[in-house]
């Protein structure tokens, strides 16, 4: 059964028109279809096939958090599921955007706003937030917590 019903589909590929490069997702699972497979694993991985489906620019790597433990590594990925948007071209342009758990809910309009943005190259950030952002001299880690509600 899908999870994007026809009306949702739609949406998003029209939102998909804007894409003007190639996006990889790349997803960490584990234990695919076995005992191991972590809690919301599988309908992740089913979200995320259903909306690359939707534009050719689109797709989807599938890796093993424990038997890709090397790139779980160098992409930084610490917990399942686990979702990183590359831009796919010749070298890949990863921004650092990397999201856990399953995006459902507000999460998922996060999602497809991640892959346009990425595609883009854009990041919509004012120019006032790009001059402050030359004074951070050191490495920052932001994470934000969603739960739904």
């Amino acid at each position: 059964m899908s999870l994007l019903d026809e009306k949702i589909q739609t949406q998003i590929k029209d939102r998909f028109a804007a894409l003007t490069a190639p996006v990889k997702l790349v997803m960490f699972t584990q234990g695919e279809g076995g005992a191991l497979e972590c809690e919301m694993c599988a309908e992740t991985r089913q979200l995320l096939e259903e909306v690359t489906a939707l534009s050719d620019n689109l797709s989807l790597e599938v890796c093993d958090f424990v038997g890709d433990a090397t790139r779980a590594e160098q992409y930084g990925i610490d917990k399942i599921p686990a979702i990183v948007i590359l831009r796919d071209e010749a070298t890949p342009k990863d921004y650092g955007i990397r999201l856990y758990g399953v995006p459902s809910g507000y999460e998922f309009s996060t999602l497809i706003e991640d892959i346009v943005m990425v595609s883009q190259g854009e990041h919509g950030l004012n120019p006032r937030t790009l001059e402050a952002l030359t004074r951070i001299t050191q490495p920052v880690h932001i994470q934000v917590y969603v739960t739904p509600t």
